[in-house]
């Protein structure tokens, strides 16, 4: 929701610095995602006056015009010097004033205004028009400006769109904080100030009653539980008022004329998703209009307002002409065979609220999501629509010219009744753990809407409880405790002290598992990854873009009424969620990225009610672990220092015998092939590290190589020590020997090391791999020489010359024989 700074201050009493209010929001739990200067991109764009027109001598329709910008422009002697600009447009003459963007200058769509040669004439500057400023859709001509505009004035401050815009997050749990009325209302709460809300009125009503022009039916109440109607006839389209068009532009929606912009006006003043008609495009019948709201039918099209033909389903609503042609997708958006245009002179208004399950199914499903869907997703207030529709028919009375008819036409078969709840203050202060006095809660429970009703008193003469009763724009507050927390947020739960829980025979502490969780991160942290966290909703396409396949991963666990379509269901892996957080940081140019989550993923199965909820670890390493400096230049990260935090985890974790084996490039698609490796310990898999693939990156929208591991809490818990056996150092000294091996291209390192350490017997203690050589003329085609060092120790004994050269000749023949290989000389 996008709070305009400039129309708050005309309801609410907030302090002059944004920021303030941007803390207190974050204090009461709204976030705010961002903090917007509108205006700030009409920078060097100021008021001005042509000059001097004249033709371009190299262009049959473009002119070099003399611009005066007042101050903004000077010569060497500090007098004005007028600008000398080309233009392109026809529709001024010398002596208007008009806006000019100088040089230096950024207007929307990042086009730089600069020093430039048009035609061989130099030019310091643009005219602008209003499409150009982004202040609307003109584009024939730049605008103009009144005789008596000031000359050098910033186009912001003669406009007066100077405005700042605070982009708050709002739960779904708050629909009312999805209009300026309900955030005025918020902010009325939280300093504890009165509202000052100015709501338009219709001046005069006339012509023939709504009723005797428009008839109204719901075939399925349970698709809306209220639908009202207007009907305003002689309109006369144009552009909107500048106070309308800035209102609308601050909360994020274009200028489009003004009947259209009326509609998005007032849905953002309360909240309440309007939708006009051309009521002359309506069937007539029986000298009315016929509206009947049902559900489609499967595979019934419309063409909506965007120029799409859409086929609908069975699960989603329509508004129909006369029961038969859909006119809009209720809730979501309208139609293009009613659509307003400049032929419109009658205009059918409708205010109405559809079943907020349906409105987003049909949302998710069509992919298709506006600002009427997204607050009817978080339920509309049913009682308010016949207000909000007579406010709309107000604005357009003011600013589209038109006449009101009077009276509504309003089906409203099964009124819901606001909610009643018996407050105690005694029991908000035992759950908060606070001493709130009475007034305070009563105090900030009547800001929020809510009626303080009848009282009762203990014996002792203290307030026992409360009937509170809550606005029915609040579908949150059903039982006591929502109006508790109503209470704890706006007191601040900051200012609440800790306290432990009271507890008998409690001795508290971690359990082994969550210590050794908590280790893990710990090392994870110390190797030099940042812990992260991503939703556990997942996209249903996740694990097919990364290439992962379904095996081992049970079924998807689906939700049910997803809020966005990519959150249709749990995951099933972690990776997919970190690469999201790495194509993030790139794309806010974060290059070296290092990060790690521990969290559950979901895996259900056929017949079971509840599905496993196993715990993994990953990580993902991206760009180098360090800025280059004068003295050191860093690699990038590749397979091995992926693999090298894996060995640092599992050495802290104190698990043996860990061995890597390659992985198969068909069991691990999302896996560059021979940069991939299977992690064991024991008995069993314990995760994969490698690199991921570069068309699996590719899907997420990531440029760069990205390695990555993923292991299993589980096998992690189940196999790490406490303890490390003691080992005696070597009190003998042990002789080394290399050994550099001739063998086919197939045989692995770990092969080659077993049959090492099983041909060496007691006295070989250690076996390192240091060179791998290839070489087709020196080595041999489809051959390669690896060279170990091997350490031979006895550990009652220092070992003779003999004893080591006869155990290391053993060890060559059986080593040879069993590989097919030779010794490198």
């Amino acid at each position: 929701m996008r709070v305009s700074y400039e129309w708050l201050k005309t309801m609410v009493d907030i302090p002059e610095n944004p920021l303030d209010l941007e803390k207190e929001c974050a204090r009461t739990g709204t976030e705010v995602e961002a903090v917007e200067r509108v205006g700030a991109n009409l920078d060097h764009v100021v008021t001005a006056r042509i000059v001097k027109k004249t033709p371009h001598p190299d262009s049959d329709h473009m002119f070099v015009t003399l611009v005066d910008v007042g101050e903004n422009n000077v010569d060497a002697n500090g007098n004005p010097e007028p600008l000398q600009i080309v233009c392109g447009a026809q529709n001024f003459n010398e002596g208007d004033h008009i806006v000019t963007a100088m040089i230096g200058a950024v207007l929307p769509g990042d086009f730089k205004i600069k020093k430039s040669k048009l035609r061989g004439v130099e030019s310091c500057g643009m005219n602008c028009s209003l499409r150009e400023l982004g202040l609307g859709d003109e584009y024939d001509g730049i605008m103009i400006l009144p005789n008596d505009a000031p000359i050098g004035v910033p186009i912001t401050e003669y406009l007066g769109i100077s405005d700042t815009v605070l982009d708050c997050e709002i739960t779904p749990n708050r629909p009312d904080c999805l209009s300026m009325t309900g955030m005025a209302v918020e902010v009325s709460a939280m300093y504890d100030t009165d509202t000052h809300i100015e709501l338009p009125s219709v001046k005069v009503e006339q012509g023939p009653h709504a009723a005797d022009l428009v008839d109204v039916e719901v075939a399925d109440t349970s698709l809306c539980s209220r639908y009202t109607a207007r009907v305003v006839r002689n309109v006369k389209i144009g552009a909107s008022p500048e106070w309308l068009a800035r209102r609308i532009t601050a909360a994020g929606s274009r200028p489009i004329n003004n009947v259209v912009d009326v509609t998005n006006y007032v849905m953002y003043l309360t909240g309440q998703p309007l939708h006009a008609f051309d009521l002359g495009k309506l069937t007539e019948r029986d000298g009315k209009r016929h509206i009947v709201v049902r559900a489609a039918t499967d595979g019934e099209h419309i063409t909506t307002l965007d120029g799409q033909e859409r086929t609908l389903t069975s699960d989603m609503t329509v508004i129909t002409d006369d029961g038969k042609t859909p006119i809009a997708l209720a809730g979501v958006i309208g139609g293009l065979d009613s659509e307003i245009d400049e032929t419109t002179h009658d205009v059918l208004l409708e205010s109405a609220a559809f079943d907020h399950g349906h409105i987003s199914r049909t949302s998710r499903n069509l992919d298709l999501m506006s600002e009427a869907s997204i607050r009817y997703e978080r339920e509309v207030d049913p009682h308010g629509c016949a207000d909000v529709a007579s406010i709309a028919a107000a604005l357009f009375e003011e600013c589209c010219g038109a006449e009101v008819c009077p009276g509504i036409v309003d089906v409203y078969p099964a009124p819901t009744e606001a909610v009643s709840i018996v407050f105690r203050p005694s029991r908000a202060r035992a759950l908060a753990g606070a001493t709130i006095d009475d007034d305070f809660m009563f105090g900030r429970l009547s800001r929020l809407g809510c009626a303080i009703g009848e009282k009762t008193y203990a014996k002792d003469g203290s307030l026992a409880s409360v009937t509170v009763t809550v606005p029915t724009n609040r579908p949150d507050l059903t039982r006591e405790v929502d109006l508790i927390e109503e209470v704890v947020r706006l007191w601040g739960e900051g200012d609440i002290t800790a306290t432990l829980p009271a507890a008998k025979n409690h001795a508290g502490g971690l359990t082994a598992e969550q210590i050794r969780v908590r280790k893990i991160g710990r090392t994870l942290r110390a190797l030099g990854l940042n812990e992260t966290k991503s939703y556990l909703f997942a996209s249903s396409d996740d694990l097919a873009k990364l290439g992962m396949s379904e095996e081992g991963r049970g079924l998807p666990v689906r939700v049910i009424n997803p809020l966005v379509a990519d959150q249709s269901e749990m995951r099933r892996s972690l990776l997919p969620g970190l690469l999201r957080s790495v194509a993030y940081n790139l794309d806010h140019g974060v290059e070296n990225i290092a990060l790690y989550e521990i969290g559950r993923v979901l895996f259900g199965h056929e017949g079971k009610s509840q599905p496993d909820e196993p715990s993994f670890v990953a990580g993902v390493l991206c760009g180098r672990p360090a800025e280059d400096s004068w003295n050191m230049k860093w690699p990038a990260y590749d397979f091995f220092d992926a693999k090298g935090v894996v060995e640092g985890l599992l050495e802290i974790l104190r698990i043996p015998k860990v061995r890597f084996r390659v992985a198969d490039p068909d069991t691990y698609g999302w896996l560059q092939p021979g940069c991939a490796a299977e992690v064991l310990a024991a008995d069993g898999v314990i995760g994969w590290v490698g690199t991921i693939h570069p068309l699996a990156l590719q899907n997420f929208g990531i440029e760069v190589p990205v390695v990555a591991f993923e292991l299993s809490v589980a096998m992690l818990q189940r196999l790490a020590r406490k303890d490390l056996p003691i080992v005696e150092p070597p009190t003998y000294p042990g002789i080394s020997i290399d050994l550099a091996i001739v063998v086919d291209e197939k045989v692995t390192c770990e092969q080659l090391m077993q049959r090492l350490h099983s041909a060496g017997g007691k006295l070989l203690v250690d076996v390192r791999l240091f060179d791998v050589y290839r070489d087709r003329v020196r080595v041999g085609e489809g051959k390669k020489s690896m060279a170990f060092s091997l350490t031979y120790r006895a550990d009652n004994r220092t070992l003779t010359s003999e004893e080591v050269e006869k155990t290391h000749t053993k060890l060559v023949e059986k080593v040879m024989r069993s590989t097919g290989g030779e010794v490198r000389s």
